[in-house]
């Protein structure tokens, strides 16, 4: 790659403020679309804004350990989504178990990095158990994203949301086919600046009725935090296969920015990568809020910027730390319909569902059939358990309900079952 700053290079100051806002424009959708859908389950205005502020603050300093201490490469990190279907699915646990269980499970985590044992664990993930986690990160997410798009009715009627969604949704795409470069990798940001009040002037009810004033311009967000750690082992349970999904994506970032800046130290720099994962996990369960991964999307920004320094990145993490004390800019920031939101994440999920499918289809062997049938099953088991009605999951056991209930746990367990018990490949399978 034709690169003009490589990794260990500095660029001017001028030039590296540039580089860190384009970083930071790229950044900052995901952890606004995702700490909305969250910081909107608080319940108050106030409560979504705190939720906000603890989560920049996490995205922030699990950005600048990576930089620094961790794999040390340009790698974009966000709100992991595999956790964001964990915590949605685990509504009936109470806030403490749910934050607790990441807690927990990130410590895990950096015990399995740092000792050596998660590389052990990797066997587990064929590419095509891999390739269903992929698919299942999208379709487990669809329940949410339906009810983001329909609204509340008592806004908006669900047929005009639908038509805006539709139009909005092929207007992305349009975009994603003829943009190039920076204005491609920032075009989720564009879609929140313009859609939010496209919509808005279709449906003036949108606009919030709480008042910026309420807020201050400047204050701390270390309220709410987990302090007494709750034990609940079905949530436990649940968070760690979410955990498993979440460290797979996390490894498949990293080496693919390693592989494409030709890094000679992976293995070191995927270990500490991982380890620092966890122990931003465990301060994000501290803290109550969603946990990070690094992004897979940051060797496309490489090429368009054609930086490759990782110096580059810490004027993003600095602005974000910034923005966690500003709870009055967060609150405009966060100005976004549920409509627009619920577009954006299922144009996401579509780019997921080609990576699920690349994946699929580049790991396909002879018989074709017997090897779709491993993904198919478990990925169809996992949308019906996304899509079971209320009362069907409140028959199941308190204690089994965080997994019997979560479409990504029930795909990844049957998918790993298919795999290494029934559809197992011997040596004698092998040779025949």
């Amino acid at each position: 790659m034709d690169l003009k700053y490589h990794l260990e290079d500095h660029p001017p100051f001028r030039e590296n403020i540039v580089y860190g806002l384009q970083w930071l424009a790229v950044t900052i959708p995901a952890v606004i679309i995702i700490g909305k859908v969250l910081g909107s389950m608080q319940g108050t205005a106030q409560a979504e804004v705190l939720y906000m502020q603890k989560l920049f603050a996490i995205m922030s300093v699990s950005l600048l350990l990576q930089i620094y201490f961790g794999h040390r490469l340009p790698v974009v990190i966000g709100p992991s989504t595999v956790l964001l279907i964990g915590i949605l699915a685990s509504q009936n646990s109470s806030p403490a178990a749910i934050y607790s269980s990441i807690l927990i499970c990130g410590v895990l985590l950096t015990i399995l990095a740092v000792s050596g044992l998660f590389g052990r664990l990797r066997q587990l993930f064929t590419p095509r158990v891999v390739a269903v986690i992929l698919l299942l990160v999208a379709f487990t997410m669809l329940p949410t994203i339906q009810q983001l798009i329909i609204g509340n009715s008592a806004e908006a009627s669900s047929s005009r949301n639908l038509c805006f969604a539709l139009i909005f949704l092929l207007l992305m795409f349009t975009a994603q086919r003829l943009l190039t470069g920076l204005w491609k990798s920032t075009l989720i940001l564009w879609a929140m600046i313009i859609g939010s009040p496209a919509y808005c002037i279709i449906n003036p009810a949108c606009a919030r009725s709480s008042n910026a004033a309420v807020f201050p311009f400047f204050n701390g967000f270390l309220a709410q935090l987990t302090t007494t750690i709750t034990f609940d082992p079905g949530v436990i349970a649940a968070f760690l296969l979410c955990f498993l999904g979440l460290a797979i994506n996390d490894l498949g970032s990293i080496q693919a920015v390693g592989s494409v800046l030709r890094v000679e130290d992976m293995p070191k720099r995927i270990n500490r990568g991982v380890s620092f994962t966890g122990l931003s996990n465990m301060l994000a369960g501290f803290m109550g809020v969603i946990g990070p991964l690094n992004f897979s999307f940051s060797p496309g920004i490489i090429a368009s910027t054609r930086c490759a320094a990782r110096s580059t990145l810490v004027p993003a993490g600095v602005l974000m730390l910034a923005l966690a004390f500003l709870p009055r800019a967060l609150f405009y920031l966060s100005f976004i319909p549920g409509v627009v939101i619920g577009c954006i994440l299922l144009f996401i999920m579509c780019t997921q569902v080609a990576a699920g499918l690349t994946t699929a289809f580049a790991s396909m062997e002879q018989p074709y059939f017997d090897n779709s049938l491993l993904i198919a099953f478990p990925v169809l088991s996992g949308i019906i358990t996304a899509f079971l009605p209320p009362q069907a999951v409140a028959a199941f056991p308190v204690q089994l309900r965080p997994i019997l209930a979560n479409g990504f746990v029930i795909g990844i367990l049957i998918s790993l079952v298919l795999e290494h018990v029934i559809f197992r490949t011997t040596k004698t399978d092998a040779e025949k």
